[in-house]
């Protein structure tokens, strides 16, 4: 949702804080814009049929209260299709991410058959597997002393390859995908400053053409996998997939199922290097690393921001009634940092009890992948620290944040340091 704040009927301050967040500068470092908006209230309007929702408390109620939903995504005439950017937002829009009910259910059920508690648990495995072969990929491009950086050899191949083996995507295939994410997930941004509609259509119709032939294969020789499944459910002609929705959920699938991930590993990495007290602890097993990966998230949400439709009448949010066709823009990243939620709630503190961060959503539309990541994170900084003991922040080149505001993280972390080999005394240059 495009968003351009009015001050001329609303409240200014709501409005101020908004226009700033869509700009660099907030889009860099928006926390001290998160800390403006707690001073003014959980709930503000920036314009008439247009609410900041930035309390715990708040945005909570929001992404559970079914009286709030998406906008509805039923097909427009063509000539009202024909602009930039609609291809990437038909296919979103045909997904679960974008869906209401009854649609949202009916694809979910068919979708959580495959990301259940129990096949997550058995992927570890596979998971620690992908993670020690990247570990060692991460320490020969880093060998001699040589910067590494960690998102390109590390953060975005470790989702790729746990994602991939759960939809049945070829590894030969793999290495397409971050270019098209990056392009895709564009269309996600509030702001037409830094949303390139030409370039997310582009990606979305090279996504779609590449799962329309996965789907032909597994049509013809089925596999234990999700595109498996789902091409099965669509055959059965019962009326619960279409086809659009079918190739919508495999590219939000496919998308959701790493940028998310990737952007929590090198949000967590960043978080040790700039807390190295941290590191220390998790070695120690004084802090759990469950404990670590709720905190990161909580601290530095891959997700800063969603929307949502006031879509019944009588909605009232902490006392602020919000009129029927509002919309509302939720701010996770201060939701996850709200004062009245968390004490001293800008000091990362992985010892803090009770951390439940909205990073991933609550309510019908909580991630459903949201397990996945979690453990990949979990098992990835347990080895990577145990591999890398005096792993460090390169000293050149900087790190490099993406220039988002909805999905935040890195576009690269360089790393310098030395490694323990498996099975052997001694340690190699990273």
């Amino acid at each position: 949702m495009p968003v351009t704040p009015c001050h001329g009927t609303g409240d200014k301050d709501a409005g101020t804080i908004m226009e700033a967040l869509l700009a660099p500068a907030g889009r860099t470092d928006p926390f001290p814009l998160y800390a403006e908006a707690h001073r003014m209230g959980p709930v503000s309007a920036i314009a008439d049929g247009l609410f900041l929702v930035c309390g715990y408390a708040a945005v909570n109620q929001v992404l559970r209260d079914p009286g709030f939903g998406l906008p509805d995504t039923a097909p427009r005439r063509r000539e009202e299709t024909d602009t930039a950017g609609d291809d990437a937002l038909r296919s979103m829009n045909r997904s679960i991410l974008r869906a209401n009910p009854p649609d949202h259910e009916r694809m979910r059920s068919l979708i959580s058959q495959v990301f259940t508690p129990r096949r997550i648990i058995s992927m570890r495995p596979a998971i620690e597997d992908a993670v020690d072969e990247l570990l060692d990929r991460l320490g020969e491009a880093g060998a001699d002393g040589r910067p590494a950086d960690f998102m390109n050899e590390f953060a975005f191949p470790l989702p790729v390859t746990v994602i991939c083996e759960l939809l049945g995507v070829p590894r030969a295939d793999r290495h397409r995908f971050r270019p098209l994410a990056t392009d895709l997930t564009e269309a996600l941004e509030l702001s037409d400053a830094t949303v390139a509609p030409g370039p997310a259509d582009a990606a979305v119709r090279e996504l779609g053409g590449y799962f329309t032939h996965l789907i032909d294969e597994r049509r013809a020789a089925p596999g234990d996998d999700l595109v498996s499944v789902l091409v099965a459910v669509r055959d059965a002609d019962d009326g619960r997939l279409s086809d659009e929705e079918l190739l919508a959920n495999l590219i939000l699938l496919l998308v959701a199922g790493f940028e998310t991930t990737t952007n929590l590993l090198g949000n967590g990495l960043a978080i040790l290097f700039d807390h190295p007290g941290a590191s220390a602890a998790l070695r120690s097993e004084e802090i759990a690393i469950s404990a670590f990966v709720e905190e990161v998230l909580r601290y530095d949400s891959p997700v800063q921001v969603t929307t949502r439709l006031a879509r019944a009448s009588g909605l009232v949010v902490e006392g602020i009634p919000i009129p029927e066709g509002s919309d509302v823009i939720l701010l996770i990243g201060a939701a996850n940092r709200d004062p009245h939620r968390y004490r001293d709630p800008d000091r990362f503190d992985p010892a803090r009890s009770d951390i439940k961060p909205l990073s991933f959503g609550a309510g019908p539309h909580i991630c459903i992948g949201n397990s996945l990541a979690r453990l990949e994170a979990s098992v990835a900084f347990r080895r990577l620290l145990a591999r890398f003991p005096t792993l460090s922040a390169a000293p050149a080149p900087a790190r490099t944040r993406r220039d988002r505001l909805v999905l935040r993280g890195y576009e690269t972390l360089p790393v310098t340091g030395r490694r323990r080999l498996p099975h052997q005394k001694g340690a190699r240059d990273v």
